[in-house]
Order: C-alpha cells, then structure tokens, then sequence
C-alpha cells in the first residue's frame, strides 16, 4: 500500500541511520548486526529520490513495467534543475530524428566519441579521458531508444536538424543536440506561458519535465511533494540490501519501504559548500548563486546518505577538470542568482525567494570587474571554460593523437583569475563586483532599481562617489573592506585606457568606455557554480558500489548524482534514469 500524506505526518519511529557515519567499518561487513526493525509508515516497489529528469525517468519506466512506485521531491514542485534548464537533449547513437536528416550515428560511434583519450581543450583538460567505459557503454547503447521513449511520452522537440547549440563534452563525430520545445507549459522563470508565436521553437526545461510529471501521474506514480530524504535504510549499517528510505515532511520524520529497489535522482552537489570543497577548495560559501537556484538546490544529500552506508565517491576528476559548464561567468549582474542562462522574474512562483532578476549583460565593455579589494583581475571581456562538441575539432579523427594539432593552446581563463583571491592566504576568489556609472546604465537600458537588483539583500550598491561606493559594499561575503582609495584609482586607470585605447594591464580589446557620470554601481558578478560531473559510483545498470568495489544491494543512482560521466545534462539524466528504472522493475520482490 503505498504512503500517505496525512499518515506522513502523523507520530511514529525516528530514524536510526544518520548522514555523519561514512566509510566502512574496520571488521568484515559479515559480523555487522542487523539494523533494529523499522517501522514503516507506508512502500512500494520502487521508491525514487528526487523529480528531475533522471527521477521521473526512472519512475514511469518502472510504474509502466509493473512496480509500485513512490517519488519524494523535497521541493514545492517537480522538475529540480532539469526544468530550470535549456531543455538541450543531446541523446544520439542514431534516433529516428538523426535518420531523419541524414546523421549517421551508432552506439559504437557515441561510444567511441565520449570515451576519446585524444580530445582536448585549449587549456589542455580532456572531456573525455576520465569516462567510466562501462557507464558509457550503458549510455551509447540507451540513448536512442531513451530519445524514442521521450517521444513516447509527450515530449515535443523542436523539429529541426541536430546540433551542437548548447552541447557541452557530447561528442565530436556528428550532432546530436535536440531541443525541448516548451509548447504551452507555463515557463518556471516567469510562471506564465511563452509566446504562442514562439512556443514551438523556444527550448525550456519546462518541455520536458512537464510532460514527464503528466506521463507519470498519469501512469499512477505517486509523488510526495516537499518530502525530503533524510537517510537511506539498509539492512546493517554496511551490508545487505537498501530497504528504504526516511523521508521529512512538516516536521515529522517517517520511513518509505523499498520492496525492491531505491533510486538516488538527487541532483548533484554543487550546492553543497563542504562536499564541493573535497574536489575544489577554491569554491567556498561565496560563490552561493548555484543555478537553478532558489527552484532547487543540489545539496549532495542523495551522496551523502549513500556515503553513509557505505557507497564509494567516483570519477572526480571530471568536476575538478576544467571544461563546460561546472562553473560558469555570471551573466546577470546585482543579483544573487546570476546563471547566464536562467532569468528569474517577478512572475515566478520562486520570485520571492529570488528577489531579483539581474541586469543582463550583453556587452562587457560597458562594466569592469574588480574584486575585493576594488582591482581589477583579468580582462572583462574573456570567457569561461570551453568544452567539446559537434565538430569543435576539425579536422578530426577519434583516438588520434592528431587531434591536438587542431587546438590551440591557451592557458588562460577567466575563472581561473576570478577564483584565485586576493593573496590573503585564504580559499575562494570572494565577491567579484561589476562597477559602472550612469552613462553605462543608459547605454545598457539598465534600470538599476528593484526588482532588477537585489539592494535589500546586499548584491547591489549605489552612491554619488566611488569612495562612497566602496564604503558601502558590505555584506556576508566581503570579509575585508573595499578601500575606497584603490577603487579610485582602479577607476581612474582603467578610464586612462580608454583615452589610450589601450589596456596595459590586461589587454581588454580596446576599451570603450569612461566610468565618470554619477551615480556609480556595484553589483554582484562573482561566478556561479552549474552542474555536477562527479558522484557515487555506478555501473551500467545504475547500481550503486560500495568502497569495496562490491554492488550494494538494491540501490541504483543516475544524473548528477552519479560519477565517471563528463556528458553535461538532461541526456544523461533522463538516459540514466530510463536504465535505473528498468533495472531496479527487475529486481526480486521482497516479502
């Protein structure tokens, strides 16, 4: 019988498991005693943790195939950071859309191109080089009919040809890029539907995971909304079978019987300050505008519980290497939550908790960017880390040590400089704040006012003076005063570039423009940390290892919640999800 909300909330059994053990016990896991038995307040077959791509995914396929099947999502709504994204499908292997417009693409071809030692990018990391071979394999050989099983399931897709728009690491060979159209569904940026013109070309999120929550309810998946996992349930702290799940709803904390299979769909980790800083100790508490935030976090509480009972971490170096799109530029400024590709707007139903939209910046002529200490750090112009895609290489052949030949190097990045501090001896770039003047507002039709910046939380300052500005940004993040002076004199450098036309600090192509009419600005531009390519460790089925190398019974993990994948987004998520919950339909009942 599965669980209902108001038995969620009624009195029962604490939980025993805790999320601070970790590791394995220090005697053979054959002596561990059982857990204490748990009172279940309600099961199914299959309980799944979190409704992003992968859960969803998951969860149809294992409802449709026969199991019973519960979904948790700690938020007020399905989607997670799926349905805050592009909506950009890369899935190839040779989809009836590829065949469609003459794209030759196998499964052995995606295979080859994901797990390509030979590629790299102009700062040397490799895509490729650190793919798990069999978790690759599990993907080339799923993804077209995953990209089918989409269709199947209300997906609408923009019709055209593959591309790369959007890609990030998914393959030199051919395109495979395809395209969520976000057809009526109300868009989670602005709660409102798009344009009726444009409702069949514009990408979103919202075109997949809509029609994913319709196809699941529709199927008799029940969903749990703002019921958060709190631990897994396993039969002895470090062995036997997961069993279920302690999930948190208004204040009440009650246990979900898996009688065949968990899944771990929680999202990744690039929200937690702690877990992220094991794979990369520059990125402290400042850099705290995740995107898909205040929709969703990814707070590594799926890792977490699994760590807790003894799952192994997996394929780290894809987080800590740098290429796409884990950390990104901000592309909105005077706002916490300045993802470039995501827009908060008053119409949103997290608006409040956003609390601002940003000024977007189109052209970085128009700020600098200084750090704490009000210097400037590296051309304002610069990008971020590349990645691989659809002919990025060219010419190209997959494992060849040609393939360089058609890189250039170039170590520089402006990630790296805005990342790198302010020689205090301390981890984390800290704020980077984009400064501009009046004339920079007008020229950008910047209306530098609420509810475009966010001034009530400390992201946005403005004054008559420079020195005054300086003396205004404080908040939680800036652990050192601006000095006025240097913010002055930072100004009135830069402003002699542009009489020049030449930057001789940092090279900026020919600065443009003065910073000299009151009133000046300061608003928040520090990066922002994106998704997650590192997680527990997986095999091709989905299924969880312990730190023995051995499958832990009973639990599957995909998305960004899983490692040994560099493949950026939705395709390996819903791919990921679709072999989980076919996997996990399979498992044995039990009694």
């Amino acid at each position: 019988m599965a669980v209902k909300r108001r038995d969620l909330i009624r009195g029962g059994a604490s939980v025993a498991a805790g999320l601070a053990a970790g590791g394995l016990p220090s005697g053979p896991s054959s002596a561990q005693a059982p857990q204490p038995p748990i009172r279940w307040d309600g099961e199914a077959d299959v309980v799944v943790i979190g409704s992003g791509a992968s859960g969803l995914s998951a969860a149809i396929v294992a409802r449709e195939a026969g199991s019973t099947v519960i979904v948790v999502e700690a938020e007020k709504d399905i989607g997670g950071h799926a349905i805050c994204s592009g909506g950009n499908v890369p899935l190839g292997g040779g989809t009836s859309v590829q065949k469609k417009y003459g794209i030759a693409d196998s499964p052995d071809l995606l295979f080859r191109d994901l797990t390509d030692w030979s590629v790299v990018e102009p700062n040397g990391f490799a895509d490729y080089r650190y793919n798990d071979r069999e978790i690759i394999r599990a993907f080339a050989d799923n993804s077209a009919a995953c990209f089918e099983w989409l269709l199947a399931h209300g997906v609408i897709f923009v019709d055209k040809a593959p591309d790369a728009r959007g890609g990030n690491s998914v393959g030199n060979s051919v395109p495979r890029e395809m395209h969520a159209a976000v057809m009526r569904w109300p868009m989670v940026q602005t709660g409102q539907p798009a344009d009726p013109s444009i409702q069949a070309v514009l990408s979103s999120g919202n075109g997949l995971m809509r029609p994913l929550e319709a196809a699941a309810r529709k199927a008799g998946v029940e969903i749990l909304l703002e019921h958060r996992m709190t631990a897994i349930h396993r039969q002895a702290p470090h062995s036997g079978p997961a069993l279920g799940i302690a999930v948190s709803n208004d204040g009440a904390t009650r246990n979900i019987r898996a009688r065949k299979a968990v899944i771990i769909a929680t999202g990744g980790s690039s929200g937690n300050v702690n877990f992220r800083r094991m794979i990369d100790p520059r990125l402290g508490e400042e850099y705290c505008g995740l995107a898909g935030m205040p929709w969703s976090n990814q707070d590594a509480s799926g890792e977490l519980a699994a760590m807790a009972i003894g799952a192994s971490l997996w394929g780290l170096a894809n987080q800590a290497a740098e290429f796409g799109y884990s950390v990104t530029k901000a592309g909105y400024i005077g706002c916490q939550y300045g993802y470039r590709n995501l827009q908060w707007m008053p119409g949103s139903t997290v608006f409040a908790r956003a609390r601002a939209s940003g000024l977007r910046v189109a052209d970085w002529q128009n700020v600098i960017l200084v750090n704490m200490l009000g210097q400037r750090f590296y051309d304002e112009t610069a990008e971020q880390f590349t990645a691989n895609d659809y002919n990025s290489i060219d010419p190209y052949v997959q494992g060849s040590w040609r393939n360089v030949k058609s890189v250039t190097y170039d170590p520089h990045n402006f990630l790296n400089a805005a990342l790198a501090g302010i020689g205090d001896g301390r981890n984390g770039g800290g704020p980077i704040w984009a400064i501009f003047d009046a004339d920079a507002a007008a020229r950008a039709k910047w209306d530098p006012r609420p509810p475009h910046v966010d001034i009530d939380g400390g992201f946005f300052f403005s004054a008559p003076t420079l020195a005054e500005l300086a003396g205004k940004i404080v908040m939680k993040y800036q652990r050192v005063p601006m000095p006025p002076a240097n913010l002055e004199a930072t100004v009135a450098r830069y402003n002699s570039f542009v009489e020049s036309g030449v930057d001789e600090d940092f090279a900026k192509p020919k600065p443009l423009y003065k910073i000299a009419k009151p009133p000046f600005y300061a608003g928040w531009a520090t990066p922002v940390p994106h998704d997650t390519r590192a997680g527990l460790r997986i095999n091709g089925k989905c299924q969880v290892f312990d730190m023995n190398g051995e499958v832990i019974p009973s639990l599957y993990c995909g998305g960004e919640s899983a490692g040994g994948f560099s493949l950026h987004g939705l395709a390996r998520a819903a791919c990921q999800g679709f072999i989980a919950g076919t996997n996990a339909n399979a498992e044995k009942r039990r009694a």
